[in-house]
Protein backbone atom coordinates (compact mmCIF):
# COMPACT_ATOMS: atom_id res chain seq x y z
CA UNK A 1 0.00 0.00 0.00
CA UNK A 2 1.29 3.73 -0.53
CA UNK A 3 3.24 5.36 2.03
CA UNK A 4 2.08 8.74 2.77
CA UNK A 5 -1.09 8.71 1.02
CA UNK A 6 -3.16 11.49 0.09
CA UNK A 7 -6.90 11.58 1.20
CA UNK A 8 -9.89 10.82 -0.83
CA UNK A 9 -12.75 13.01 -0.60
CA UNK A 10 -16.58 12.12 -2.01
CA UNK A 11 -17.77 15.36 -2.70
CA UNK A 12 -20.51 15.21 -4.78
CA UNK A 13 -23.02 12.19 -5.85
CA UNK A 14 -26.31 11.23 -7.77
CA UNK A 15 -28.79 8.12 -8.39
CA UNK A 16 -31.75 7.06 -10.61
CA UNK A 17 -33.02 3.80 -9.30
CA UNK A 18 -36.09 2.00 -8.51
CA UNK A 19 -36.83 4.81 -5.65
CA UNK A 20 -36.52 7.49 -8.25
CA UNK A 21 -33.83 10.45 -9.81
CA UNK A 22 -33.57 12.47 -6.87
CA UNK A 23 -32.13 12.49 -3.73
CA UNK A 24 -35.07 13.48 -1.96
CA UNK A 25 -36.92 10.33 -2.79
CA UNK A 26 -34.42 8.20 -1.96
CA UNK A 27 -34.25 9.31 1.55
CA UNK A 28 -37.65 9.38 1.87
CA UNK A 29 -38.17 5.55 0.71
CA UNK A 30 -35.59 4.39 2.88
CA UNK A 31 -36.14 6.18 5.96
CA UNK A 32 -40.23 4.96 5.27
CA UNK A 33 -38.99 1.17 4.89
CA UNK A 34 -40.44 1.52 1.12
CA UNK A 35 -39.15 -0.79 -1.42
CA UNK A 36 -39.22 0.21 -5.12
CA UNK A 37 -39.69 -3.17 -6.65
CA UNK A 38 -43.21 -4.13 -8.53
CA UNK A 39 -43.98 -4.96 -11.58
CA UNK A 40 -42.50 -4.01 -15.02
CA UNK A 41 -43.76 -1.37 -17.09
CA UNK A 42 -40.52 -1.20 -19.75
CA UNK A 43 -38.93 -4.35 -19.99
CA UNK A 44 -40.22 -6.86 -22.49
CA UNK A 45 -40.49 -10.38 -21.78
CA UNK A 46 -42.24 -13.36 -20.46
CA UNK A 47 -41.98 -12.88 -17.34
CA UNK A 48 -42.55 -9.74 -16.44
CA UNK A 49 -46.15 -10.68 -14.52
CA UNK A 50 -43.72 -13.97 -12.84
CA UNK A 51 -40.75 -11.92 -11.13
CA UNK A 52 -40.75 -8.83 -9.39
CA UNK A 53 -38.08 -6.31 -10.89
CA UNK A 54 -36.62 -3.21 -9.40
CA UNK A 55 -37.68 -1.04 -12.31
CA UNK A 56 -36.67 2.50 -12.82
CA UNK A 57 -39.85 4.38 -13.45
CA UNK A 58 -39.23 6.00 -16.80
CA UNK A 59 -39.18 5.31 -20.53
CA UNK A 60 -36.36 5.50 -22.92
CA UNK A 61 -38.13 7.87 -24.76
CA UNK A 62 -38.83 10.19 -21.52
CA UNK A 63 -35.27 10.33 -20.69
CA UNK A 64 -34.50 11.33 -23.73
CA UNK A 65 -36.67 14.38 -23.89
CA UNK A 66 -35.57 15.06 -20.50
CA UNK A 67 -32.00 14.71 -21.31
CA UNK A 68 -32.58 16.69 -24.77
CA UNK A 69 -31.41 13.86 -26.46
CA UNK A 70 -34.73 12.36 -28.57
CA UNK A 71 -32.99 12.02 -32.25
CA UNK A 72 -30.14 10.12 -30.46
CA UNK A 73 -29.80 6.08 -30.32
CA UNK A 74 -28.40 5.33 -26.88
CA UNK A 75 -28.75 2.12 -24.95
CA UNK A 76 -30.74 1.90 -21.76
CA UNK A 77 -27.99 1.62 -19.81
CA UNK A 78 -26.39 4.64 -20.90
CA UNK A 79 -29.78 6.69 -20.65
CA UNK A 80 -29.59 5.53 -17.21
CA UNK A 81 -25.82 6.85 -16.53
CA UNK A 82 -26.88 10.17 -18.20
CA UNK A 83 -29.63 10.67 -15.90
CA UNK A 84 -28.00 10.42 -13.06
CA UNK A 85 -24.43 12.29 -13.45
CA UNK A 86 -26.59 14.82 -15.53
CA UNK A 87 -28.03 15.82 -12.30
CA UNK A 88 -25.25 15.58 -10.69
CA UNK A 89 -23.00 17.83 -12.61
CA UNK A 90 -25.61 20.69 -12.25
CA UNK A 91 -26.64 20.12 -8.70
CA UNK A 92 -22.95 20.63 -8.17
CA UNK A 93 -21.88 22.85 -10.12
CA UNK A 94 -19.45 20.25 -11.64
CA UNK A 95 -17.44 20.75 -14.66
CA UNK A 96 -14.60 19.58 -17.40
CA UNK A 97 -11.23 19.70 -15.90
CA UNK A 98 -8.51 17.60 -17.78
CA UNK A 99 -7.10 16.54 -14.48
CA UNK A 100 -10.63 14.54 -13.73
CA UNK A 101 -10.99 11.27 -15.11
CA UNK A 102 -14.18 9.22 -15.35
CA UNK A 103 -15.01 5.45 -14.63
CA UNK A 104 -17.84 3.28 -15.32
CA UNK A 105 -18.90 -0.18 -13.85
CA UNK A 106 -21.42 -2.38 -16.19
CA UNK A 107 -21.84 -5.63 -17.11
CA UNK A 108 -24.70 -5.40 -19.12
CA UNK A 109 -23.72 -2.49 -21.31
CA UNK A 110 -25.97 -1.94 -24.04
CA UNK A 111 -27.71 -5.56 -24.13
CA UNK A 112 -31.11 -4.04 -25.16
CA UNK A 113 -30.18 -2.91 -28.36
CA UNK A 114 -27.92 -6.24 -28.67
CA UNK A 115 -31.44 -7.82 -28.14
CA UNK A 116 -33.00 -5.54 -31.14
CA UNK A 117 -30.18 -6.20 -33.38
CA UNK A 118 -30.70 -10.54 -33.08
CA UNK A 119 -33.97 -10.29 -34.00
CA UNK A 120 -33.68 -7.53 -36.59
CA UNK A 121 -30.18 -8.59 -37.80
CA UNK A 122 -30.66 -9.04 -41.90
CA UNK A 123 -31.78 -5.38 -42.15
CA UNK A 124 -28.61 -3.41 -42.45
CA UNK A 125 -30.21 -0.33 -41.03
CA UNK A 126 -29.89 -2.27 -37.38
CA UNK A 127 -26.27 -2.55 -37.63
CA UNK A 128 -26.25 0.85 -34.72
CA UNK A 129 -27.44 -1.35 -32.68
CA UNK A 130 -24.76 -3.67 -31.99
CA UNK A 131 -21.96 -0.71 -31.83
CA UNK A 132 -23.85 -0.07 -28.51
CA UNK A 133 -22.57 -3.74 -26.69
CA UNK A 134 -19.47 -3.03 -26.24
CA UNK A 135 -19.09 -1.93 -22.35
CA UNK A 136 -16.99 1.07 -23.27
CA UNK A 137 -19.67 2.85 -25.36
CA UNK A 138 -21.03 3.28 -22.74
CA UNK A 139 -18.16 5.43 -20.75
CA UNK A 140 -17.59 6.68 -24.33
CA UNK A 141 -21.30 8.10 -24.73
CA UNK A 142 -21.14 9.50 -20.95
CA UNK A 143 -18.10 11.67 -22.48
CA UNK A 144 -19.23 12.79 -25.74
CA UNK A 145 -22.22 14.14 -24.26
CA UNK A 146 -21.30 15.43 -20.76
CA UNK A 147 -18.28 16.74 -22.36
CA UNK A 148 -15.65 15.23 -20.63
CA UNK A 149 -11.94 14.83 -22.09
CA UNK A 150 -10.23 13.43 -19.47
CA UNK A 151 -8.94 9.75 -18.64
CA UNK A 152 -11.57 7.37 -19.13
CA UNK A 153 -11.93 3.73 -18.01
CA UNK A 154 -14.62 1.05 -18.13
CA UNK A 155 -14.45 -2.03 -15.26
CA UNK A 156 -16.61 -5.32 -15.45
CA UNK A 157 -15.67 -7.46 -12.86
CA UNK A 158 -19.73 -8.69 -12.58
CA UNK A 159 -21.89 -7.52 -9.41
CA UNK A 160 -18.54 -5.85 -8.16
CA UNK A 161 -18.56 -3.45 -11.22
CA UNK A 162 -18.86 -0.23 -10.00
CA UNK A 163 -17.09 -1.14 -6.70
CA UNK A 164 -13.83 -1.78 -7.88
CA UNK A 165 -13.68 2.06 -10.19
CA UNK A 166 -13.41 3.56 -6.71
CA UNK A 167 -10.43 1.38 -6.44
CA UNK A 168 -8.85 2.27 -10.19
CA UNK A 169 -9.25 5.82 -9.43
CA UNK A 170 -7.91 6.01 -5.92
CA UNK A 171 -4.76 4.52 -7.24
CA UNK A 172 -4.18 6.81 -9.93
CA UNK A 173 -5.49 9.88 -7.98
CA UNK A 174 -2.22 9.05 -5.69
CA UNK A 175 0.03 8.86 -8.27
CA UNK A 176 -1.24 12.25 -9.07
CA UNK A 177 -1.97 11.44 -12.24
CA UNK A 178 -5.67 12.59 -11.17
CA UNK A 179 -6.79 15.28 -9.35
CA UNK A 180 -10.79 14.62 -9.18
CA UNK A 181 -12.11 11.28 -10.60
CA UNK A 182 -16.09 11.10 -11.35
CA UNK A 183 -16.81 7.38 -10.38
CA UNK A 184 -19.95 5.24 -10.50
CA UNK A 185 -22.04 2.38 -12.55
CA UNK A 186 -24.96 1.96 -14.88
CA UNK A 187 -26.82 -1.81 -15.79
CA UNK A 188 -30.55 -1.64 -16.91
CA UNK A 189 -32.70 -4.87 -17.26
CA UNK A 190 -32.67 -7.11 -20.01
CA UNK A 191 -34.72 -9.70 -21.29
CA UNK A 192 -30.76 -11.64 -21.57
CA UNK A 193 -30.07 -10.97 -17.66
CA UNK A 194 -33.79 -11.63 -16.42
CA UNK A 195 -33.80 -14.67 -18.48
CA UNK A 196 -29.60 -15.85 -17.58
CA UNK A 197 -30.92 -15.48 -13.68
CA UNK A 198 -33.84 -17.07 -14.47
CA UNK A 199 -31.87 -20.41 -15.69
CA UNK A 200 -29.66 -19.92 -13.06
CA UNK A 201 -32.46 -20.45 -10.75
CA UNK A 202 -31.66 -17.62 -8.16
CA UNK A 203 -34.92 -15.35 -8.62
CA UNK A 204 -37.29 -14.92 -6.08
CA UNK A 205 -41.03 -14.80 -7.60
CA UNK A 206 -41.79 -12.67 -4.12
CA UNK A 207 -40.18 -9.40 -2.84
CA UNK A 208 -36.04 -11.09 -2.24
CA UNK A 209 -35.60 -11.58 1.63
CA UNK A 210 -31.72 -11.18 2.14
CA UNK A 211 -30.76 -13.05 5.59
CA UNK A 212 -33.69 -14.82 6.06
CA UNK A 213 -34.02 -18.33 6.54
CA UNK A 214 -36.67 -18.41 3.91
CA UNK A 215 -34.62 -16.82 1.23
CA UNK A 216 -35.64 -18.12 -2.19
CA UNK A 217 -33.08 -15.80 -4.55
CA UNK A 218 -32.68 -11.83 -5.92
CA UNK A 219 -34.78 -9.55 -7.30
CA UNK A 220 -33.08 -7.57 -10.25
CA UNK A 221 -32.65 -4.15 -10.58
CA UNK A 222 -31.62 -1.33 -12.71
CA UNK A 223 -29.87 1.94 -11.62
CA UNK A 224 -27.27 3.90 -12.34
CA UNK A 225 -24.98 6.08 -9.52
CA UNK A 226 -22.02 8.52 -9.35
CA UNK A 227 -19.74 9.96 -7.07
CA UNK A 228 -17.63 12.43 -7.19
CA UNK A 229 -13.61 11.61 -5.69
CA UNK A 230 -11.40 14.94 -5.01
CA UNK A 231 -7.80 15.61 -3.55
CA UNK A 232 -7.09 18.48 -1.54
CA UNK A 233 -5.13 19.60 -4.35
CA UNK A 234 -9.16 19.61 -6.09
CA UNK A 235 -10.72 20.28 -3.20
CA UNK A 236 -8.92 24.36 -2.91
CA UNK A 237 -9.85 24.64 -6.79
CA UNK A 238 -13.09 23.40 -6.26
CA UNK A 239 -13.87 24.72 -2.70
CA UNK A 240 -16.85 22.26 -2.11
CA UNK A 241 -16.94 20.41 1.18
CA UNK A 242 -16.39 16.83 1.82
CA UNK A 243 -19.38 14.25 2.90
CA UNK A 244 -17.29 11.45 3.63
CA UNK A 245 -13.33 10.06 2.79
CA UNK A 246 -12.72 6.72 1.18
CA UNK A 247 -10.20 5.53 3.80
CA UNK A 248 -10.41 1.78 3.36
CA UNK A 249 -10.94 -0.38 0.71
CA UNK A 250 -9.86 -4.47 -0.88
CA UNK A 251 -10.46 -6.37 -3.41
CA UNK A 252 -9.87 -10.65 -3.20
CA UNK A 253 -10.81 -13.54 -5.28
CA UNK A 254 -11.52 -16.72 -3.19
CA UNK A 255 -10.80 -18.45 -6.57
CA UNK A 256 -13.93 -20.89 -4.85
CA UNK A 257 -16.53 -21.55 -8.16
CA UNK A 258 -17.76 -19.78 -11.48
CA UNK A 259 -20.82 -17.97 -9.57
CA UNK A 260 -21.30 -19.42 -5.71
CA UNK A 261 -19.32 -17.77 -2.80
CA UNK A 262 -16.77 -20.32 -0.63
CA UNK A 263 -19.09 -21.61 1.97
CA UNK A 264 -16.71 -20.63 4.58
CA UNK A 265 -16.62 -17.19 3.67
CA UNK A 266 -13.42 -16.99 3.19
CA UNK A 267 -13.23 -14.27 0.04
CA UNK A 268 -15.80 -12.10 1.90
CA UNK A 269 -14.01 -12.10 4.95
CA UNK A 270 -10.44 -11.47 3.61
CA UNK A 271 -12.28 -8.18 1.90
CA UNK A 272 -13.77 -6.97 4.72
CA UNK A 273 -10.62 -7.39 6.85
CA UNK A 274 -7.80 -6.01 4.88
CA UNK A 275 -9.86 -2.78 4.36
CA UNK A 276 -10.25 -1.94 7.81
CA UNK A 277 -6.63 -2.91 7.83
CA UNK A 278 -5.95 -0.12 5.33
CA UNK A 279 -7.96 2.28 7.05
CA UNK A 280 -6.41 1.44 10.31
CA UNK A 281 -9.28 0.88 12.28
CA UNK A 282 -10.93 -2.20 14.32
CA UNK A 283 -14.57 -3.71 13.51
CA UNK A 284 -15.66 -2.11 16.71
CA UNK A 285 -15.37 0.93 14.74
CA UNK A 286 -18.18 0.34 11.90
CA UNK A 287 -21.01 1.71 12.50
CA UNK A 288 -23.38 -0.13 9.92
CA UNK A 289 -22.41 -2.52 6.99
CA UNK A 290 -24.71 -2.56 3.88
CA UNK A 291 -23.80 -6.04 2.56
CA UNK A 292 -23.90 -7.41 -0.78
CA UNK A 293 -27.45 -9.26 0.74
CA UNK A 294 -28.35 -11.19 -2.66
CA UNK A 295 -31.29 -12.82 -0.97
CA UNK A 296 -29.58 -16.58 -2.88
CA UNK A 297 -29.22 -18.99 -0.45
CA UNK A 298 -25.08 -19.33 -0.85
CA UNK A 299 -24.39 -15.48 -0.79
CA UNK A 300 -26.43 -14.97 2.19
CA UNK A 301 -24.72 -17.98 4.29
CA UNK A 302 -21.38 -17.54 2.90
CA UNK A 303 -21.63 -13.32 3.58
CA UNK A 304 -23.12 -13.74 7.03
CA UNK A 305 -20.38 -16.36 8.21
CA UNK A 306 -17.81 -13.82 7.27
CA UNK A 307 -19.60 -10.78 9.46
CA UNK A 308 -20.13 -13.27 12.65
CA UNK A 309 -15.94 -14.18 11.88
CA UNK A 310 -15.49 -10.56 11.46
CA UNK A 311 -17.12 -8.90 14.27
CA UNK A 312 -16.74 -12.04 16.23
CA UNK A 313 -20.38 -12.62 17.12
CA UNK A 314 -21.16 -9.22 18.06
CA UNK A 315 -24.44 -8.01 16.52
CA UNK A 316 -23.09 -5.25 14.37
CA UNK A 317 -25.77 -2.94 12.01
CA UNK A 318 -26.26 -4.80 9.10
CA UNK A 319 -28.51 -5.18 6.12
CA UNK A 320 -29.00 -5.76 2.66
CA UNK A 321 -30.86 -2.57 0.60
CA UNK A 322 -31.52 -4.24 -2.00
CA UNK A 323 -35.13 -5.20 -0.98
CA UNK A 324 -35.36 -1.37 -2.27
CA UNK A 325 -33.60 -1.18 -5.31
CA UNK A 326 -32.87 -4.50 -6.70
CA UNK A 327 -30.00 -5.99 -7.53
CA UNK A 328 -28.52 -3.85 -10.25
CA UNK A 329 -25.69 -5.76 -10.87
CA UNK A 330 -22.40 -3.82 -12.29
CA UNK A 331 -24.64 -0.69 -10.90
CA UNK A 332 -24.61 -2.33 -7.30
CA UNK A 333 -21.50 -1.19 -5.91
CA UNK A 334 -21.76 2.45 -6.36
CA UNK A 335 -25.68 2.27 -5.77
CA UNK A 336 -24.74 1.08 -2.17
CA UNK A 337 -22.41 3.69 -1.63
CA UNK A 338 -24.82 6.50 -3.12
CA UNK A 339 -26.67 4.97 0.06
CA UNK A 340 -24.29 5.14 2.20
CA UNK A 341 -23.59 8.77 1.66
CA UNK A 342 -27.17 9.35 2.61
CA UNK A 343 -26.57 7.31 5.70
CA UNK A 344 -23.51 9.62 6.59
CA UNK A 345 -24.94 12.57 5.84
CA UNK A 346 -28.45 12.34 7.55
CA UNK A 347 -27.34 10.37 10.16
CA UNK A 348 -29.81 6.97 9.91
CA UNK A 349 -29.63 2.92 8.81
CA UNK A 350 -32.30 1.63 6.49
CA UNK A 351 -34.51 -0.21 8.26
CA UNK A 352 -34.27 -4.03 7.49
CA UNK A 353 -37.33 -5.04 4.65
CA UNK A 354 -39.16 -8.37 4.62
CA UNK A 355 -36.39 -10.75 7.32
CA UNK A 356 -39.39 -11.97 9.41
CA UNK A 357 -37.41 -14.85 10.44
CA UNK A 358 -33.27 -14.91 10.73
CA UNK A 359 -31.25 -17.57 9.05
CA UNK A 360 -30.73 -20.12 12.24
CA UNK A 361 -27.13 -21.22 10.86
CA UNK A 362 -26.43 -17.31 12.24
CA UNK A 363 -26.04 -15.84 15.65
CA UNK A 364 -26.52 -12.37 13.98
CA UNK A 365 -29.22 -10.79 12.93
CA UNK A 366 -30.00 -7.63 10.22
CA UNK A 367 -30.27 -4.61 11.45
CA UNK A 368 -34.53 -3.94 12.35
CA UNK A 369 -35.41 -0.73 13.93
CA UNK A 370 -37.68 1.77 12.14
CA UNK A 371 -36.48 4.66 14.46
CA UNK A 372 -33.75 6.00 11.57
CA UNK A 373 -31.49 7.46 14.18
CA UNK A 374 -28.09 5.92 14.78
CA UNK A 375 -24.59 7.75 15.27
CA UNK A 376 -22.84 6.81 12.24
CA UNK A 377 -19.26 7.22 11.42
CA UNK A 378 -17.78 4.22 9.31
CA UNK A 379 -19.61 2.90 6.97
CA UNK A 380 -18.29 -0.81 4.67
CA UNK A 381 -20.16 -1.43 1.54
CA UNK A 382 -19.92 -4.83 0.23
CA UNK A 383 -19.91 -6.03 -3.27
CA UNK A 384 -18.83 -10.00 -3.84
CA UNK A 385 -19.19 -10.60 -7.71
CA UNK A 386 -19.16 -14.22 -10.15
CA UNK A 387 -15.80 -15.70 -10.10
CA UNK A 388 -15.06 -14.37 -6.26
CA UNK A 389 -14.21 -11.36 -7.33
CA UNK A 390 -15.06 -9.59 -3.72
CA UNK A 391 -15.05 -5.89 -2.87
CA UNK A 392 -15.32 -3.73 0.15
CA UNK A 393 -15.56 -0.03 0.74
CA UNK A 394 -14.99 1.95 3.30
CA UNK A 395 -16.46 5.44 3.59
CA UNK A 396 -15.64 7.57 6.82
CA UNK A 397 -17.96 10.83 7.35
CA UNK A 398 -15.99 13.64 7.38
CA UNK A 399 -15.64 16.22 10.00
Amino acid sequence: MIQNRKKIYITAFSAISALGLSDELHLKALKEGRTGIGTCKFLASRHRERFPLGEVDWSNDQMKKHLGLTNQTLSRTELLALMALNSMLQKYEIKDDASMGLFVGTTVGGMDYTEKYLFDYLNADKLEYALHHILGETTQTIAKYLNITGYRSTLSTACSSSANVFISAWRLMQKGILQSAIVGGSDSLSAFTLNGFNTLMILDSKLCRPFDATREGLNLGEAAAFLLLETDESLQKSGRTPIAILSGFANVNDAFHQTASSPEGDGAYQSMAKALQMAAISAEDISYVNAHGTGTLNNDLSEGIALQKLFAGKNIPFNSTKTYTGHTLGAAGALEAYISMLCLQHQFIPATLSCDEPMPELEIVPFQSNENTAVIENILSNSFGFGGNNSSLLFTKYK
